[in-house]
């Protein structure tokens, strides 16, 4: 959980990032930056910052933003009925992204895993993204992300995003952000 001031501390570090990354966006969209600590409560080392800008049931488009060494947990986009799950392409807009996926394990990760975590980031086939490059997930797929050492912002084309049934390998995870009063 979160407080109220930090999360329009992280929706305004997030601007910024969006700015330097050339994104504009309008006044509704600032304010509608979603700020997520996935229940964690330790934003700086775990949480994702993320503008919606279309998901329906065809595709969806969002910007994501991560923090200095920021990490988006584990997870997978499962099964629902008939669908497959989502298909999800990240490419990186500004900073570095480190992505890991199902695959052989690299020799050189460069992702600083939270140590108390370990246990719930279980792949670590490493796909490095530079601005301009992007990678595929399929359908149900374990993947987890972290930034690099300035940060980065990453736009995320999609299937229909059903975050809310996301299946994380961390089972203390939540999707839902819980933003409390001052």
């Amino acid at each position: 959980m979160i407080t109220e001031r930090q999360a329009r501390q992280a929706q305004q570090r997030a601007l910024e990032m969006l700015s330097r990354a050339g994104v504009v966006l309008t006044e509704k969209e600032q304010h509608a930056i979603e700020v997520v600590d996935f229940g964690l409560g330790d934003l700086d080392s775990t949480g994702l910052e993320v503008v919606t800008f279309v998901n329906n049931e065809r595709y969806c488009a969002k910007e994501l933003v991560l923090f200095a060494r920021q990490t988006c947990p584990e997870h997978r986009h499962p099964p629902v009925g008939a669908d497959p799950g989502k298909q999800e392409t990240l490419r990186c807009r500004w900073g570095t992204v480190y992505l890991y996926t199902e695959g052989e394990s690299s020799s050189d990760v460069k992702a600083r895993v939270p140590v108390d975590r370990s246990p719930y980031y279980t792949v670590l086939h490493q796909v490095q993204l530079q601005p301009g490059e992007h990678h595929t997930f399929p359908p149900n797929t374990l993947h987890w992300f972290q930034a690099g050492d300035e940060g980065a912002v990453i736009a995320s084309f999609s299937s229909t995003s059903r975050d809310k049934g996301d299946i994380f390998t961390d089972p203390r995870v939540r999707r839902t952000p819980e933003i409390v009063p001052d």
